[in-house]
């Protein structure tokens, strides 16, 4: 009873995927970075079947478009300047922080610009298309967002929450003494913002404040009843992170009570992946409508000559997060350039995934450093058509086998660690729909759990079956 009873859970929380899953869905194959040289980059999927992308670029110039019907085909997608910089005034320099949206059966771009005259008297424009396909239509500007201060303006996001249009950015308020803090106020079309903003989130932490005293760069993403909006803070080097805020979503949004800041930062530079300063993201989902993925820029390297903004190598990149047990998001870290890992549930016992533990190989429930959870497979480092399995936070490390136990290891190069590192990777010996993996040094054996600890054994009862049979997601 006690497995029907779980097995019912799991399949309610299958249907229930698109609105947040309890059980993460299938996983994703990209591979990063997706655009060298693109900043603040913002993905639409929209109704026609295609991902639309739009970033800062190096030159500060231009808005560019770009679409494929796969995320991972954003890499290859030609790229259409859809508006340049004025000559002159208004919208003539720092063209930063394009965002798409289709409003009301409208495209609309939101950018931020200052003026060759004053560089940095940055305020927040929108573009307007008609055009079903907004790399070829042509676009309206319809102006500067009026807000209640003629100050230090940008990042500008939208978003409709229990029927009502927001806008959220970032500003320099008068009295105030930071750089930007975040805002959110009512629209009353998509370039006109309504009633009294709120101020939600000023820097004072420390992790917020290094270089700069910064909130910007807001992103909203609604799920498991609450209203989560990440932001970026501290300069733009490798200090560059994410921050969240969080409101519940029956809340009253423009109440700045509503919203609680999390103490620490979300998501941030990792040397170990060699990824610094991740930052300013948009969200979207993956092509089954199932995933949940964060699209964010950073560098892949750390000390920067100068200042950060003439650096031009911030890259476009994205990754699949998971949802923690009480509803929250889990972005891990910043995986390393290449393949996207996976996690492994467990077959038989599927509210635990696959970790390591002090490098010791075992399975948890509610992993929230979730890194640990996360490998690459990758080819065997024995060859053959085998598969080894990379750890995502100890890149170079692979899960191995030693006295038939699971640990995870740096490689060392030897044959005998190789070997023990390799596996045939074999339809799920209790569920075809599931992945083994059979030892190549001990065929016949396979990587399966005893008592939630990760061993090399052999499977040979329906037990055993279920013990080595994993879900990639």
């Amino acid at each position: 009873m006690k497995r029907l009873v779980s097995l019912l859970i799991l399949a309610a929380a299958v249907l229930l995927v698109p609105a947040g899953p309890a059980v993460a869905a299938p996983p994703v194959a990209y591979s990063n970075p997706i655009a060298n040289q693109r900043a603040d980059t913002h993905v639409w999927k929209h109704t026609d079947g295609y991902y639309y992308m739009t970033a800062t670029v190096p030159e500060y110039d231009r808005i560019v478009l770009r679409r494929a019907t796969t995320v991972q085909g954003l890499a290859g997608a030609s790229e259409t300047v859809i508006w340049r910089k004025h000559a002159s005034g208004e919208m003539s320099a720092n063209i930063w922080a394009p965002e798409i949206h289709f409003i009301d059966g409208r495209w609309y771009v939101y950018f931020t610009a200052g003026r060759a005259d004053d560089r940095f008297r940055i305020r927040m424009y929108v573009l307007e298309s008609s055009s079903a396909n907004p790399l070829t239509g042509a676009w309206t500007e319809r102006g500067r967002i009026v807000t209640a201060w003629d100050t230090f303006s940008l990042d500008e996001t939208t978003f409709v929450h229990n029927g009502v249009r927001y806008l959220a950015w970032a500003q320099q308020e008068p009295g105030v003494a930071t750089n930007s803090n975040l805002y959110l106020a009512r629209m009353s079309n998509p370039w006109t913002i309504t009633g009294t903003p709120v101020r939600l989130a000023v820097p004072t932490l420390a992790w917020e404040t290094r270089g700069y005293a910064v909130n910007e760069g807001p992103a909203v993403i609604v799920r498991n009843g609450r209203v989560f909006m990440t932001y970026s803070a501290s300069a733009t080097d490798a200090n560059y992170c994410l921050g969240l805020l969080t409101a519940s979503a029956t809340a009253n949004l423009l109440s700045a009570s509503s919203w609680t800041k999390s103490p620490n930062p979300v998501f941030v530079s990792n040397a170990a992946t060699g990824q610094h300063g991740p930052g300013h993201n948009s969200f979207t989902v993956a092509e089954d409508g199932q995933s949940d993925l964060i699209v964010y820029h950073d560098r892949n390297y750390r000390d920067i000559s100068g200042d950060p903004l003439n650096d031009p190598n911030r890259r476009t990149r994205v990754q699949k997060f998971y949802w923690n047990a009480d509803g929250a998001p889990n972005f891990g870290i910043p995986i390393p350039d290449g393949l996207h890992p996976v996690r492994l549930r467990s077959h038989n016992v599927p509210d635990r995934y696959l970790r390591h533990w002090e490098f010791r190989a075992r399975l948890d429930p509610n992993v929230t450093a979730l890194a640990d959870s996360q490998f690459r497979i990758v080819p065997g480092l024995a060859g053959g058509g085998s598969v080894s399995l990379e750890s995502t936070n100890y890149p170079g490390s692979y899960l191995r086998h030693r006295n038939n136990e699971a640990w995870v290891d740096r490689a060392d190069g030897t044959a005998l660690f190789n070997a023990d590192a390799s596996f045939q990777r074999r339809s799920g010996l209790a569920d075809a729909a599931g992945v083994s993996f059979e030892s190549v040094n001990f065929p016949g054996r396979y990587l399966r759990h005893v008592n939630y600890l990760l061993r090399l054994e052999t499977a040979t009862d329906a037990l055993s079956r279920g013990d080595a049979t994993f879900h990639l997601e």
